[in-house]
C-alpha cells in the first residue's frame, strides 16, 4: 500500500465518500496486485492516516447557517477552505445567505431572481424548497414584507402541549384549564 499512500490520500481529501471499488480500480492501473479486502481495511482501519481531518456534516451546516460575521476566525478559516475544496459549498452558502439576508430585512423584492438561481443550481433539496414557496408565492411574499407574526400564537399553543403533556393522561380537562389559566 505504501506506494499508493499518497494517491489515496489526495483521492479522499477530494472526495471523501468516494467508493472504495472506485478507488481499487485507479489504483490497480497504478500497479496495485492486493485484494479489496485488504484496501478497505487500510482506509478504514485509519491506517491511511489522512493529513487534513474533515469536518463533520454538522458543524459544516453550522458554519453555513450562521452570519458571517458570527462566526469565530477558525470557523471561517475551516468554511473557506471547504469552499476551496468544493465550488458547490461555495454555491450553497451564498444561496443560504441570500435567502437569510432577505427575511432578516423582510425584503421580497430579490425573491424572484433568488427563487430561480436558487431553482437551476443543481441542488435538489434547493430546488424542492424553491417548488414548496411556489406553490404560495403570495403567502411568502406577505410573510416577508407583512410585520405580522403568528409567532405569539404558536408560544402559546406549545405552552399548552407542553402543559398537557406534563399531566400524563391524569385527573381530567377541568385540571388542565386550571393549569392553563395559572401559567
Amino acid at each position: 500500500m505504501d506506494p499508493h499512500r499518497d494517491y489515496l490520500r489526495r483521492r479522499l481529501i477530494e472526495d471523501p465518500q468516494f467508493p472504495v471499488k472506485h478507488l481499487l480500480a485507479e489504483i490497480r492501473d497504478r500497479g496495485y496486485l492486493g485484494s479489496a479486502h485488504l484496501l478497505n481495511r487500510y482506509i478504514h482501519d485509519g491506517r491511511l492516516n489522512l493529513d487534513q481531518q474533515l469536518p463533520a456534516p454538522k458543524k459544516v451546516k453550522g458554519w453555513i447557517m450562521t452570519r458571517p460575521e458570527n462566526l469565530a476566525i477558525e470557523d471561517q478559516a475551516g468554511l473557506n477552505d471547504l469552499q476551496n475544496l468544493c465550488p458547490d459549498l461555495l454555491r450553497l452558502t451564498d444561496l443560504v445567505h441570500g435567502f437569510a439576508r432577505m427575511i432578516t430585512t423582510r425584503d421580497a423584492k430579490d425573491l424572484p431572481a433568488w427563487m430561480e438561481s436558487a431553482h437551476t443550481s443543481g441542488f435538489p433539496a434547493v430546488r424542492s424548497f424553491v417548488n414548496g414557496l411556489r406553490l404560495d408565492l403570495k403567502a411568502v411574499t406577505a410573510g416577508l414584507t407583512l410585520p405580522y407574526s403568528n409567532g405569539p400564537m404558536e408560544g402559546a399553543n406549545t405552552k399548552v402541549k407542553i402543559l398537557k403533556r406534563q399531566m400524563y393522561g391524569r385527573a381530567g380537562f377541568p385540571l388542565l384549564r386550571r393549569r392553563i389559566l395559572l401559567n
